[in-house]
């Protein structure tokens, strides 16, 4: 891949290109942006360090790789553009928005490669999740095009389509419900007389050690649960207060409910 060009320079464009630069993956010269007007255009190429313009026909034709970054609701609008679907011509359109079935990518852009990809914003520090999905007329190395990029932004994983709704509650919206029991766990410790930042820094750290060793360790999560779980301790107190507040079903019907918002997210034609 010599160049890239992220169509919809929004939170998730934006962490994809942070996260490509920051990792050495690609250059700044080799990346460009597009955004609706000319001043979130200076704001944004400000911010990221690339070239970032308002016409994407003109970023598509200077690159060789597309990122569709746009909001679900426009994807329609901004591929039913002639200049662009002849722009996308024999290119590889990656497209991040949640919902846009691949057979509507394919009806848009009806001569490119065309993969599904869910990352999630913590591509941004190079520790994203991202399941890609590829339509029939992506080749295998297109494929690997896309892993490249998004391994180099975090984990990957190449699944069927049918999986990407779960995924996109899971993984793409995930990190935000993770921030909810990171601050609700962090209140217990303000509320037990912990500095607010020092409370806030243990939970963050507790929780990204406990994630790292069910990766590391391949281990399930209820083995490590229960490999701190002493008799008449402070830890099995603790869990059965969770229990009492029905956490695990609350926390599975929360992917349950994202899931089915995010098969209707595709419906915008």
């Amino acid at each position: 891949m010599d160049s890239l060009a992220v169509v919809g320079c929004g939170t998730m464009g934006r962490a994809i290109v942070t996260g490509l630069l920051e990792g050495g993956v690609l250059r700044p010269e080799q990346v460009v942006g597009t955004v609706p007007s000319t001043d979130e255009a200076a704001h944004a190429a400000d911010a990221l360090g690339i070239r970032v313009l308002t016409d994407n026909v003109e970023a598509v034709r200077r690159s060789d790789v597309v990122v569709l970054a746009v909001k679900p609701q426009v994807a329609h609008q901004v591929l039913s553009d002639p200049a662009l679907q002849e722009a996308l011509s024999g290119r590889l359109l990656i497209s991040i928005a949640a919902g846009i079935r691949l057979e509507q990518l394919a009806a848009w852009a009806p001569d490119a490669a065309v993969i599904r990809a869910m990352p999630n914003t913590p591509c941004t520090i190079r520790e994203g999740m991202t399941v890609l999905s590829p339509h029939a007329s992506a080749e295998p190395h297109h494929i690997q095009v896309a892993k490249d990029i998004f391994s180099s932004v975090g984990r990957c994983r190449v699944l069927r389509e049918k999986y990407l709704d779960a995924v996109t509650a899971l993984g793409g919206s995930g990190p935000a419900f993770a921030c909810v029991l990171l601050e609700a766990m962090a209140d217990g410790g303000v509320m037990m007389g912990l500095p607010r930042d020092v409370a806030i820094e243990v939970a963050a750290q507790s929780m990204q050690g406990a994630a790292r060793m069910v990766l590391q360790t391949g281990a399930h999560p209820a083995a490590l649960k229960d490999a701190v779980t002493t008799p008449a301790g402070c830890t099995i107190a603790g869990l059965l207060t969770m229990e009492d507040g029905r956490i695990r079903s609350t926390l599975a019907r929360t992917i349950q409910e994202a899931t089915r918002v995010a098969g209707g997210l595709g419906q915008c034609e």
